[in-house]
């Protein structure tokens, strides 16, 4: 497998041929540090982010033979207001299906989009990750550079907050039609619940997964835009433990101007 390997400020990347070898290559890294925290901790705690980019990432894992996985508590990012578990929209469904119905892991904590108050879902949510302080994030970055659901118009890099409540751009919208999970524009819900991108930041290590020609721009914008919320995902580059995983087609704008 061919890897170009690059670091800018804290970050590195790592860029493939193909969006197969990238999530291939990802689980894999993922797998190692889960199975080198196991060896001293009685429970990993994993963050995981809901969307196609992670499709071939989350096949490799659920591959895996070499996880205990009844050692691993998971948490997903964010959550569309309004949807419950059992509706295929919802992103505690998409990695229901994806991942956590299809290894034997430990416990699952959803985010409760459909709760009667969304406030107090926040702050549920919000203690469960203050609770058990997580080790490992797994997430994408969107064509507007959100991490989560931390569009440019909400993202606060000193939010006192680790979850609340967010209304989503037209761009985030969209990219949920463009990513297949709605048939039109109006079906994608206005709201969600989100984790922060303190609460993101908070995990010992981020491994960020980020295929496809419609991130190019996304992943430009994350390498070399300044470090500002209006382009959330630019401050992975401060992490000291993150990882970005790019492929040729995202990668498409780092060796030419946009």
């Amino acid at each position: 497998m061919e890897i170009e390997q690059n670091k800018i400020e804290q970050l590195q990347i790592r860029t493939y041929e193909s969006r197969e070898q990238l999530g291939q290559d990802a689980g894999e890294m993922v797998s190692k540090k889960i199975q080198e925290l196991q060896r001293h901790k009685d429970y990993v705690y994993i963050i995981f982010a809901s969307a196609p980019s992670q499709n071939e990432f989350l096949e490799t894992l659920v591959k895996d033979t070499i996880i205990d996985w009844e050692k691993v508590v998971a948490f997903h990012m964010d959550e569309y207001i309004g949807l419950d578990l059992a509706h295929p929209q919802s992103f505690g469904y998409f990695l229901k299906e994806n991942l956590f119905d299809k290894v034997p892991i430990h416990d699952v904590h959803y985010i409760q989009g459909d709760s009667g108050n969304i406030e107090r879902e926040c702050e549920r949510y919000e203690q469960l990750l203050r609770t058990h302080p997580v080790d490992i994030v797994c997430m994408g970055i969107g064509e507007n550079t959100h991490i989560a659901f931390n569009d440019p118009h909400v993202a606060d890099f000193n939010d006192p907050y680790w979850v609340k409540i967010v209304d989503l751009d037209d761009k985030s919208r969209q990219q949920q039609v463009n990513d297949g999970c709605f048939n039109s524009f109006d079906e994608v819900p206005t709201h969600a619940i989100t984790l922060t991108v303190p609460a993101l930041l908070q995990g010992k290590f981020l491994y960020c997964m980020v295929p496809g020609e419609n991130k190019a721009k996304a992943v430009y914008q994350t390498l070399y835009e300044g470090i500002d919320a209006r382009y959330p995902s630019t401050i992975l580059r401060k992490h000291q433990n993150a990882h970005l995983f790019i492929d040729k087609d995202s990668a498409q704008y780092l060796h030419e101007p946009l």
